[in-house]
């Protein structure tokens, strides 16, 4: 079988969630996976039977297709152009990088050595959003009126992502972590869009990420758009991204339920009638040269810029 192979940097809850999905796919091989924290790499490589590496030169030695980086944004940038110097393929966890100068450099060192790039932004091939993009392109929903992002955490971070950098204002905070998979999405529904007006707060804790952020703003087409993120408040997690229409409102809440309201009608849950190809279908086919739907640096660049300026 003509496998794709992957090396993962990076083996923590989000690499290990990424280690159980490709060991699903026919298509995709595990060649070596590496952290910097080895009793963590030893239980995974227990847990999965995985091949090892002992050091990212040695990782490379695998020759892998895809080089997966799940490590802290700030090793984005140097782990990126050690892959590119290796012609492999490269996907990085989100953000891009640690800032936007990062990720040009992430951008141009793809670029000269034309290998192909992704972002692991697997909200973009998941059934309830593919459906929403659908309706969009259909027009279903007729004149979109507005978009509207609203998160809300009880904890930051969440109990369940708990690790040395996530809660820190220098790599971490949900306008990092959450807020790049729906301005990605954003960015493909309606195109390049701009803020007129932000504020992120922050704790008096220096070390300690956005409590925060509130923005508006506008796409290109003239749609006005709405972020709204909270940490901290009494409230259960929360997490809505609304599309108004003049025909009807669709709503993914909580990552993965797709709801749609009508005019004088009760909000509905919609059940998903297809299954989408994975990212790792895509990364499959994209290294064997068939068309594939990929979220490129390049476009992990544009939200990047939009992440960086939020943070300000």
């Amino acid at each position: 079988m003509n496998q794709t192979t992957f090396a993962i940097i990076g083996t923590g809850i989000v690499g290990e969630r990424i280690i159980n999905q490709l060991l699903a796919n026919p298509n995709c091989k595990i060649v070596s996976a590496f952290d910097e924290n080895t009793q963590r790499l030893k239980e995974i490589q227990d847990r999965y039977q995985l091949p090892i590496a002992n050091s990212i030169e040695e990782l490379f030695e695998t020759k892998p297709h895809w080089v997966y980086i799940g490590t802290p944004p700030n090793s984005h940038a140097s782990l990126a152009l050690q892959a590119a110097e290796k012609g492999c393929l490269i996907l990085s966890e989100k953000p891009l990088a640690h800032d936007v100068e990062s990720g040009k450099l992430m951008v141009e060192s793809a670029k000269q050595a034309n290998v192909l790039t992704a972002m692991h932004f697997p909200l973009m091939y998941s059934p309830a959003i593919q459906t929403l993009m659908n309706e969009v392109a259909d027009h279903s929903l007729g004149v979109i009126l507005r978009v509207e992002l609203h998160t809300y955490f009880p904890h930051w971070p969440r109990k369940w992502q708990q690790n040395p950098w996530i809660g820190s204002r220098a790599q971490g905070g949900f306008i990092r972590e959450v807020f790049p998979h729906y301005l990605q999405i954003m960015y493909r529904l309606f195109g390049n869009f701009s803020f007129s007006a932000h504020q992120t707060n922050y704790p008096e804790d220096q070390n300690l990420s956005e409590t925060g952020s509130f923005a508006i703003g506008k796409t290109d087409n003239g749609i006005p758009i709405l972020l709204n993120g909270l940490s901290g408040a009494g409230h259960e997690e929360r997490l809505e991204f609304k599309v108004f229409g003049s025909e009807k409102v669709m709503t993914i809440k909580n990552w993965s339920e797709l709801w749609e309201s009508k005019k004088d009608e009760p909000e509905m849950k919609i059940e998903t009638k297809f299954t989408p190809k994975t990212l790792w279908d895509a990364c499959h086919e994209a290294r064997l040269g068939k068309e594939a739907s990929l979220v490129s640096f390049e476009e992990g660049l544009i939200v990047q810029r939009w992440i960086d300026e939020l943070l300000t």
